[in-house]
């Protein structure tokens, strides 16, 4: 059977370079990308695209059946800074739109889900350092509570209906392809195009502040690579531990100076900082290296070349 995919959320910053990679994969025309408003000129023109309200199940069900749909990715979502200033329309679009997929899958219109979840479900009482993927999560923000609540919808469905969705705990995710989008890990990313543009950059976390992250080209490969693996390989139906590297902005910024000498960096910490310090520094991902092989590439050395290397064309 022709894998068809539908990506909602397709104009974020995961889902603008997962929906190129997988149209690389399986054929433009076998993946339909989707957003509440149209995408870049690229994703527009490279393929299928849909207007669709991820919370109503109504249309996403009319574009499954009009594209004979048996994948879908549920990328959209509202994320951390921008939640804590609107949390009740966070918790309707990021549950709402979870619970249409699901039921779409319970009624068998379609047969695989990925859904994306986050370190944002952990918490100031999760241990910091190697957090184990069994471990107390108590988020204290509302895009982590929404997330733990989607892990635990997404693992009763599995259980009591049998549906195949599958999810990954997403570390900051840095890209240069797509502009920040109210991400507490966010400075990861404006701080590359801070330091071609203007050569200095204002830190809204302290220079100390540890995080996991990956780079973007590990993050699409990890989310494929579960969706591909045999389903009895998938062991986990919460969310699956998922690391790569973890750096402090100290950190980042000297890898940055060693390409731009002249580069510099203050710290001037806001209210994102209470959320970064309740979140991991560093992430155990030992089960999903061990049960679908998952390895990453890009070290923050590699990935800073990388960048910038992109940036300056």
């Amino acid at each position: 059977m022709d894998t068809t995919i539908l990506v909602l959320g397709a104009s974020g910053q995961i889902g603008t370079e997962l929906t190129q990679k997988l149209r690389d994969i399986y054929g433009s025309h076998n993946v339909i990308a989707s957003d509440i408003k149209e995408g870049n000129t690229e994703m527009m023109s490279s393929g299928p695209f849909e207007i669709i309200d991820a919370t109503n199940k109504e249309t996403i069900l009319e574009v499954v059946k009009k594209y004979d749909v048996n994948q879908v990715y549920l990328l959209a979502a509202m994320l951390s800074a921008t939640a804590e200033k609107m949390p009740q329309k966070a918790w309707n679009l990021n549950m709402n739109s979870l619970l249409a997929v699901l039921d779409l899958a319970k009624e068998k219109h379609i047969q695989q889900v990925y859904w994306p979840s986050s370190i944002a479900v952990f918490g100031p009482l999760t241990p910091k350092e190697n957090t184990p993927q069994q471990t107390v999560m108590q988020p204290s923000t509302v895009y982590g509570i929404s997330k733990v609540s989607g892990e635990f919808w997404c693992n009763y469905y599995h259980e009591k209906f049998g549906v195949d969705v599958r999810s990954l705990r997403y570390p900051g995710i840095i890209s240069w392809k797509t502009k920040p989008g109210g991400g507490t890990t966010d400075y990861a990313v404006d701080i590359y195009f801070k330091a071609i543009e203007d050569k200095k950059y204002e830190c809204f976390l302290s220079e100390n502040t540890r995080l996991p992250m990956m780079y973007m080209n590990d993050a699409v490969n990890a989310t494929i690579q579960l969706m591909q693996a045999k389903e009895e390989d998938v062991k986990i139906r919460t969310g699956y531990n998922l690391s790569a590297i973890d750096f402090t902005p100290k950190e980042i910024a000297a890898e940055i100076q060693k390409h731009i000498p002249d580069f510099e960096i203050t710290y001037n910490p806001d209210f994102r900082q209470a959320i970064a310090d309740s979140w991991p520094s560093s992430i155990d991902d030992s089960q999903a290296r061990k049960d679908w092989n998952w390895k990453h590439e890009f070290d923050l050395k590699s990935m800073t070349s990388d960048i910038l290397k992109n940036l300056n064309k």
